[in-house]
């Protein structure tokens, strides 16, 4: 791996905006019937494996109404919300069992003393083999749920990645860490630097939306402060992809 350098950090200074197709494509949900996948469980916390396809949390339609809350609250009705992970996106995803917990964690997602780490492949082989993305996002409004880069109004956006594997496949396997959490940060920070993630609906072109049966991004680590012992202590689920 090479060092950081100013050549392999994309920022608000040498940003050029990318061509997307406005169209948005219809939500099909069809989330998978699979049971829940408990990775770490206390009187504190639950942690699950979310399953890519289903919602954080239900929907305004009644079409919409199964979601990872709704399933954890059927077998746990003490559960509480804590963040939320897309619904394509599939990873470590944790939920309070008490809400001296819910305070502590959700203190530590606001403070951003949580650490996250995401799996994802991206179209392309990305030339460099680390970096940091500085671009500013805010919600494209005209065209929900879509985000883009805003220099002016913007809020700040920050994404640390490196670089895992370039695969045969033309594709790159990469690590990604957001430093803060926008929505569709990682979307839309690797559409930006020129690598769309594979099954992307939203921002990626046709061929690497196509590359992929799924979104191709993970949340394979969190780390964070148990509420109750003060222990900085790490969650993981490895990839599936």
């Amino acid at each position: 791996m090479t060092n950081k350098s100013s050549q392999n950090i994309l920022d608000k200074t040498n940003w050029i905006p990318a061509l997307s197709d406005k169209r948005l494509p219809p939500l099909n949900y069809a989330p998978p019937d699979v049971p829940l996948k408990i990775i770490y469980e206390d009187n504190d916390l639950l942690v699950l494996s979310k399953p890519s396809g289903i919602l954080s949390v239900p929907g305004a339609r009644e079409t919409h109404k199964d979601s990872l809350q709704n399933r954890v609250l059927a077998e746990y009705p003490h559960a509480l919300l804590s963040h939320r992970l897309d619904m394509e996106t599939s990873g470590v995803f944790v939920m309070p069992l008490n809400k001296g917990a819910h305070v502590h964690v959700n203190r530590q997602f606001e403070l951003r003393r949580t650490q996250k780490t995401y799996i994802a492949r991206v179209f392309g082989h990305v030339k460099e083999d680390q970096g940091l993305i500085d671009l500013p996002l805010c919600a494209d409004w005209e065209h929900r749920p879509r985000q883009h880069v805003d220099l002016e109004n913007g809020r700040n956006a920050l994404t640390d990645w490196r670089v895992l594997e370039r695969e045969s496949s033309g594709h790159t396997r990469i690590e990604l860490k957001p430093i803060t959490g926008r929505s569709h940060q990682l979307r839309v920070h690797m559409q930006e630097l020129g690598y769309p993630i594979l099954g992307e609906v939203f921002y990626a072109h046709d061929e690497a939306k196509n590359a992929a049966d799924r979104l191709q991004l993970h949340a394979q680590e969190l780390t964070l402060y148990h509420p109750h012992s003060g222990d900085l202590i790490t969650f993981k689920d490895p990839a599936p992809f």
